[in-house]
């Protein structure tokens, strides 16, 4: 698996850009985001997944790693291949995706071409619970909030607290306001929980 290519930008196409590692130009596949920050010329690091199929290899380039993993994520639905998961990308950010199919919304989801109301459906059905685990740390925690309390008691578990004591703490951090992210919660309530001991 090639994980990532790092050299210089040889050429920018509409949906690919041509990067130069070790003398090969590697063409990568790319969404129109992603390629409007490259500049010919220039070096450049792509986070990258390599698609093997009978009678071709696919490079698929990402800026980060969180659209890569949810790239990878997309493709485990049926129906879903590599080039609908990337104009899946194409159309929307990490965080809008993510936040899409923890909700269930299928308008957003359905303004993707090719992507039908069956599909979106589809998508949130096997998804929702995935995306929510996947979700990166300092993203915006699109979750409901009895997920995103489940998600951060289970954390303080993990790291050695009781569980009422978790629960307590989070429930108290949460009582204290809204738009609050997994991370954020998470650091409010190591705090809380340090000033009982």
């Amino acid at each position: 698996m090639i994980s990532s290519v790092r050299g210089e930008v040889l050429s920018v196409a509409l949906d690919h850009v041509v990067v130069e590692v070790g003398g090969v130009g590697l063409a990568v596949q790319a969404t129109p985001a992603t390629l409007a920050t490259l500049r010919r010329g220039e070096e450049t690091r792509l986070h990258t997944a390599l698609i093997v199929r009978e009678d071709s290899l696919t490079l698929f380039g990402f800026a980060d790693a969180d659209a890569r993993e949810l790239f990878g994520l997309l493709q485990t639905v049926s129906g879903i291949g590599p080039r609908l998961a990337l104009a899946t990308l194409a159309v929307l950010d990490p965080d809008k995706l993510r936040g899409a199919l923890v909700e269930g919304n299928i308008t957003v989801l359905t303004s993707v071409p090719g992507i039908g109301r069956k599909g979106a459906e589809r998508l949130t059905l096997e998804l929702r619970d995935k995306v929510t685990a996947l979700g990166s740390g300092d993203a915006p925690a699109v979750s409901a909030p009895g997920a995103l309390r489940a998600e951060v008691v289970e954390a303080l578990a993990g790291l050695g607290f009781p569980a009422k004591q978790a629960e307590q703490a989070v429930d108290k951090v949460l009582a204290d306001g809204d738009g609050h992210t997994t991370s954020s919660v998470l650091r409010a309530s190591l705090a809380t929980l340090g000033r009982k001991r």
